[in-house]
């Protein structure tokens, strides 16, 4: 059984064993990693989950070209399988290719509906937020992550050519 857990330091093995199996230098979404991030010492990890968990706090400004973000990961039985993010407002970027929500799930926990779930779990915390309807991303060629937001009651808007290469765009109403 899957659950959405906060970032914390206690996963920091697990997480790095996932991070580990994507590759070092492979984009995870969702997950809030910028390449210069120290994750591999304690302190890096620590500062890094500090941060991640701060961003969700609305009460902490944040720089004008970030946005309020509550990061979860997708944890089963003690492994780190995934990532989510929920943005609590959209930026022109976000709005044009990035979306309010983004995911990963590693490779080798694939294919069992683990981002469907999350993205479910997740619309229920879009809605607690006061959010009507959250954009969700993906590329136009991940067919998977298509079938999971549409899944989801994701609706098309469109297909476009964004900094993120060709992106589908979906809208999901948060009734």
């Amino acid at each position: 059984m899957a659950d959405l857990v906060a970032p914390t330091v206690l996963l920091h093995r697990a997480w790095l064993d996932a991070r580990d199996e994507w590759g070092r230098d492979v984009v995870q979404h969702g997950s809030g990693l910028h390449h210069a991030t120290d994750v591999d010492t304690p302190e890096g990890f620590a500062a890094w989950v500090h941060a991640l968990n701060e961003s969700a706090d609305e009460s902490v400004p944040m720089p004008e070209e970030l946005v309020h973000a509550t990061y979860w990961w997708i944890v089963e039985d003690g492994t780190v399988v995934g990532s989510i993010t929920l943005r609590h407002r959209l930026t022109d970027h976000l709005l044009h290719a990035g979306g309010h929500i983004g995911y990963s799930v590693r490779p080798t926990a694939r294919k069992r509906g683990l981002a469907a779930w999350a993205l479910g779990q997740v619309l229920t915390h879009a809605r607690q937020l006061g959010l009507d309807r959250v954009l969700v991303t993906c590329d136009d060629t991940n067919e998977a992550s298509a079938r999971t937001i549409e899944r989801n009651g994701g609706v098309l808007e469109d297909v476009r050519d964004t900094e993120l290469g060709r992106t589908r765009r979906y809208w999901i109403v948060l009734a």
